[in-house]
């Protein structure tokens, strides 16, 4: 499970960083280096993957409420 969720938020990081270049430089580098439109398979596993992870840490920090305090 810690496998799981180091690699979920390596993803969403990176997830996170291709969104602040599509934001601030207009340049998607997935779609760069894997292709866009309809038949970019693998630019849309990315996204999913991405997606997934994203999903996942969701699930972490309501079940398992990493940040709560400690009394």
């Amino acid at each position: 499970m810690r496998a799981a969720t180091i690699l979920a938020f390596c993803l969403v990081v990176i997830g996170a960083l291709v969104w602040f270049m599509v934001g601030l430089f207009d340049f998607n580098i997935v779609a760069f280096l894997f292709g866009s439109g309809v038949s970019a398979v693998v630019s849309r596993i990315i996204y999913s993957l991405v997606g997934i992870a994203g999903l996942w840490l969701i699930f972490y920090g309501i079940v398992y409420r990493p940040f709560r305090a400690i009394h």
